[in-house]
């Protein structure tokens, strides 16, 4: 491969989140008298959550505010950590990061992101961790944003050297606009469909390592 920087996304390419994630979401909607089963809300799972309240509900930006103080309350001290790693990930990583530089490229608030690796010990595999300030509104609030800042502060200049591994639209579309290539994996949250404009697609974490060092 061409590339020397590998960016990953977290949630549906590190590590199995749906859980937490869903369990946050669905207290908050019940706040607002509307209840759905957990699958429903894997949805949730990736993209801004300014995006998915107001385009799967139709909250206005009021009613978003109150639900994700909702969803913290439950997430930040109990859901966070209600993952787990998909397996081969850790050994994927070890052996990447002997040949590659490896980062973290999230829209999940960086404090949290940093957290979710320090728990499962990854920290020693990234020599970045970059993730979202908040997704309304905030400098990093887009996955462009999240990996033109994971670019700019290590300092990566030639784009082509680098490229997104993500499980969503947002990941293949934000590489895209950051001029990085990008691959898509099948076995997080999103599916072919997600994955027009992809220049790779991998079915597995073995075929994913397997592109990168066969």
């Amino acid at each position: 491969m061409k590339q020397k920087h590998i960016l990953f996304d977290l949630d549906g390419t590190i590590v199995r989140s749906d859980l937490g994630i869903t369990k946050g979401v669905q207290k908050s909607l019940e706040h607002f008298g509307i209840y759905e089963e957990l699958d429903a809300l894997k949805k949730f799972v990736g993209p801004p959550m300014v995006e998915s309240y107001t385009n799967f509900y139709g909250f206005s930006l009021e009613q978003y505010k109150e639900a994700l103080d909702v969803f913290h309350d439950y997430y930040r001290s109990v859901g966070i950590f209600e993952c787990e790693l998909y397996e081969g990930i850790e050994e994927m990583l070890e052996s990447l990061s002997k040949e590659y530089k490896l980062y973290v490229a999230t829209s999940k608030p960086e404090r949290e992101a940093k957290r979710v690796i320090e728990h499962f010990g990854l920290d020693k595999y990234f020599t970045f961790v970059g993730g979202s300030d908040g997704d309304f509104n905030t400098k990093r609030a887009t996955k462009t944003a999240v990996i033109e800042y994971v670019l700019e502060t290590n300092k990566i200049m030639h784009r082509s050297f680098a490229i997104m591994v993500g499980d969503k639209s947002h990941d293949i579309a934000g590489a895209s606009n950051a001029g990085l290539k990008s691959v898509g994996v099948l076995y997080g949250y999103g599916d072919l469909e997600e994955f027009e404009g992809a220049n790779y697609i991998v079915k597995n974490v073995e075929d994913l390592r397997d592109m990168f060092l066969c």
